[in-house]
């Protein structure tokens, strides 16, 4: 599938777009005075959320109806999510708590902080599009016998680890020449997989409008989906353009295709068999001749 990188401020372009969208991941600086070069993360929050309201609104427009917005925020901000979303015209389905593998963050005089929330709603009464996705994952220490079929989806998703933690960032991490990492708000794809699974099929058109380092883009097409990533920084944009030219072997999201083959309707929604599964079949069938 094609794609485009658009350099610029979301909300001056997304005002002047005439696109269809089908699917939105919202990602935006979560205004917590981190060091961005053309972008002020320290705003007051009234005029941080009225910036935010702009972005929900003009994407609800060019939405198709049945279309979704995944919104993701720190949970400290749930409320607001939530008020920001209704009052745009989107209509609240999940609220999906993506639980942080590593150690919690400590926090003086509250409970540790482990998750962040990612809020899906969705343009008018109905998704047109929801596959139930089913994965199996390990089984709890108390649990006695093994799963026939996996288990479907819920909106708490604790399987994904996040790239900001040290060393767990492993090879996904983007890292500069001295080993630094380029981005350090980098979503997994792992996340980006997920979601764009379960709410698009192929073919269809994808946004992010805070791209960042473009993982929803290098998701988008490895599944067949069109890509529309806005990104305000031009060293991103070349982030995005390289990372586009040529899928790393980090990025390639056929490792994740066995964590979903207990999913009914597969091959449909990821029409490319996976290269794992292919070599699997391939030992399995070297394995059988050789018994033979």
């Amino acid at each position: 599938m094609s794609y485009e990188i658009l350099l610029g401020n979301c909300i001056d372009i997304l005002e002047k777009s005439n696109r269809e969208i089908d699917f939105t991941f919202l990602d935006p600086p979560f205004n917590q005075q981190k060091d961005y070069a053309l972008h002020n993360d320290d705003m007051p929050e009234q005029e941080y959320w009225n910036m935010v309201k702009k972005v929900c609104r003009s994407i609800y427009k060019i939405t198709n109806k049945g279309g979704c917005i995944y919104f993701m925020q720190r949970e400290k901000n749930t409320e607001f999510v939530l008020q920001t979303l209704r009052e745009t015209g989107w209509n609240f389905q999940n609220l999906i708590i993506w639980k942080k593998r590593t150690s919690a963050v400590p926090v003086k005089g509250k409970y540790g902080k482990q998750y962040q929330i990612i809020v899906y709603a969705i343009k008018g009464e109905r998704a047109k599009t929801f596959h139930r996705l089913r994965i199996d994952p390990e089984l709890p220490l108390n649990y006695k016998y093994q799963r026939d079929n996996g288990i479907f989806v819920t909106d708490v998703w604790d399987d994904i680890r996040e790239l900001t933690s040290g060393y767990f960032a492993g090879d996904e991490a983007l890292r500069t020449d001295n080993g630094e990492r380029f981005h350090k708000q980098q979503a997994p794809l792992a996340l980006l997989l997920r979601m764009i699974l379960t709410s698009t099929n192929i073919g269809d058109t994808i946004l992010d409008p805070f791209a960042g380092t473009g993982t929803t883009a290098v998701t988008a097409i490895q599944t067949q989906r069109y890509s529309i990533a806005i990104e305000i920084d031009p060293k991103n944009i070349e982030c995005i353009k390289n990372r586009l030219k040529s899928i790393r072997d980090a990025d390639n999201i056929q490792k994740y295709y066995k964590d979903y083959t207990c999913t009914e309707n597969l091959r449909e929604i990821w029409s490319n068999e996976s290269e794992i599964v292919q070599k699997q079949k391939q030992e399995e069938l070297t394995l059988f001749n050789a018994a033979g």
